[in-house]
């Protein structure tokens, strides 16, 4: 493996200005099951945290409701004083009330509580990227986005993102302010968000795809993944993650795990060239 396999992803400026590495890491993992409570080997996932930097990592996402808590919590133990250039995204807007239970809460006072102890947790005086988790459909868009942006202009938070989002919520979001990211579902096998990726494309927005590793069926031995896996001499996980890069300039895939050796399996995709004719191969099996 490469020193810093993450840098070989390419990169992306958020915002225009913020530049990271488009591979990145996602800190859901890193705590119970059901993303619920303290992990069950902290030291590991502190390990995890300290080895993504190491390996190249510059984007790390997390959430308050990750835990709740833990993830912010963790990340900051394993990580501050922060290194030059690290960008911790987090989220809010989502409550939880027990294991694989999620709640959005989308109230502007609300929200500013979020954001205050996120910015506590973390450790930091400003948060280079906060996303709204989920929209409220109980609150209007315009209270949940617009306290954002006052804190925004408040300078505790340099830019906003989104979460589980249309183009529609997209366009009304960015009428009342700029919207650097989005994040939704996407992989492989699920691909249903296409247009915001390709409208995310057209407006240099970064399209940070979760759940990122998923193959199901299209992983079964001698298939086109299970092939490029073969001349790759890689995984089929390692090959669906290399098409995400290839797939669009905006994309920045962020493979969770609470395991050092799948960590350093998912940063070598960044390392994994695919030909045109592979990337089409294989956009064709959804």
């Amino acid at each position: 493996m490469t020193e810093q396999p993450a840098a070989a992803s390419g990169e992306f400026a958020l915002g225009g200005a913020l530049p990271v590495n488009r591979l990145g890491f996602g800190a859901m993992r890193i705590t119970g099951p059901g993303v619920w409570g303290e992990p069950e080997d902290r030291d590991e996932a502190l390990r995890v945290l300290r080895r993504a930097v190491e390996l190249g990592v510059n984007l790390i996402d997390t959430a308050d409701s990750y835990g709740p808590f833990v993830s912010e919590d963790l990340i900051a133990e394993a990580l501050y004083p922060y290194p030059d250039g690290l960008v911790i995204a987090t989220k809010g807007g989502f409550t939880r009330q027990g294991p694989g239970i999620w709640q959005p809460v989308g109230r502007p006072e609300y929200l500013r509580q979020c954001v205050e102890m996120s910015l506590r947790r973390l450790k930091l005086e400003r948060i280079d990227l906060y996303q709204l988790h989920r929209i409220d459909p109980k609150v209007p868009l315009e209270d949940q986005i617009g306290v954002l942006r006052d804190m925004r202009d408040e300078g505790k938070i340099r830019y906003i993102g989104l979460s589980e989002v249309d183009v529609e919520q997209i366009e009304a979001a960015r009428a009342i302010v700029d919207i650097v990211s989005v994040q939704n579902l996407y992989n492989l096998t699920q691909r249903d968000h296409e247009p915001v990726l390709e409208h995310c494309e057209k407006h240099g927005i970064g399209f940070i795809p979760w759940f990122p590793l998923a193959t199901g069926k299209l992983a079964a031995p001698g298939g086109a993944l299970d092939n490029a896996a073969e001349r790759h001499n890689a995984t089929p996980a390692q090959i669906a993650l290399a098409w995400l890069l290839h797939r669009s300039p905006v994309m920045l895939p962020i493979p969770g795990t609470s395991k050092v050796a799948h960590l350093e399996d998912n940063l070598a995709a960044a390392t994994i060239s695919l030909v045109p004719e592979e990337v089409d191969r294989l956009s064709s099996l959804a």
